[in-house]
């Protein structure tokens, strides 16, 4: 099976990366309108054929991943022209299935969108995957593709500016946390650089015992908090000023 990828930045290059560590008996092809970024792909991993030319590198592929910048997906679909049996996916946030399908001027074709968030780097990805026109074992494939790259769910195509908002913004709330935490801790006396690490290690563990205990965070908190105890009286104020609400408008506005 060939897989060509269209662009070899930030997502282009770290699906690549992923697909070239974990994916067995397959071709990766990656095209890149300069050369930089192909050569470093080039040197990291010798396998991976690399190319300038759009065309060349989706002329006979099996799985097609268009990684460009919104703005950019229709001119390369009309330039690479795809069409059945291949299989088309777009990483474009905000292009819908229906849209793509339209853009190749074919009905009827396999389409995929794929959303990663930034810790795709890292291959801690959460990845929200929708279809369109496939069959359950081209639904498999997709997940288990990039399921070497973090965590994939498969989900209706409307529910994907939702999930969107959780995951991939989500990132950002978490990281406002850490921030204004760690703002804390210095006014506390705590030092930057250590302060900002302890809160994120916390942050870790919090999301571990959700993921490996398949628990609820109301139980965990609970845990944690005693009658009279520190924690109860920080999650009060916290719910006092309106945490909870500012993070259910925050999803809600990011996914409108």
């Amino acid at each position: 099976m060939k897989i060509a990828i269209i662009g070899a930045g930030n997502m282009g290059g770290a699906i690549a990366r992923g697909l070239a560590r974990s994916a067995k008996d397959v071709t990766i092809a990656v095209s890149n309108p300069t050369t930089g970024k192909l050569d470093k792909l080039k040197t990291e991993f010798p396998a991976i054929e690399t190319t300038t030319d759009n065309v060349a590198a989706a002329n006979d592929a099996d799985i097609i991943v268009i990684a460009v910048k919104p703005w950019l997906v229709e001119q390369v679909i009309k330039e690479i022209e795809p069409g059945a049996p291949q299989v088309l996916v777009s990483v474009a946030a905000g292009i819908d299935t229906v849209d793509l399908e339209r853009m190749t001027g074919e009905t009827g074709m396999t389409i995929f969108k794929v959303i990663p968030n930034t810790a795709i780097s890292l291959m801690q990805s959460t990845t929200l995957v929708a279809s369109r026109n496939a069959t359950a074992g081209q639904e498999e494939m997709m997940l288990s593709l990039f399921s070497a790259m973090g965590e994939t769910f498969l989900i209706p195509e409307k529910q994907m500016a939702a999930a969107t908002a959780m995951t991939s913004c989500g990132i950002a709330y978490a990281l406002k946390y850490i921030q204004a935490v760690t703002q804390a801790g210095i006014e506390l006396g705590i030092k930057p650089g250590v302060g900002m690490k302890m809160v994120a290690q916390s942050m870790n563990v919090a999301a571990e015992l959700i993921l490996q205990n398949d628990t609820h965070p109301v139980l965990e908190i609970e845990k944690v908090c005693t009658p009279g105890g520190i924690t109860i009286k920080g999650v009060n104020s916290l719910e006092a000023d309106g945490f909870t609400a500012a993070l259910i408008n925050a999803v809600k506005v990011a996914a409108k």
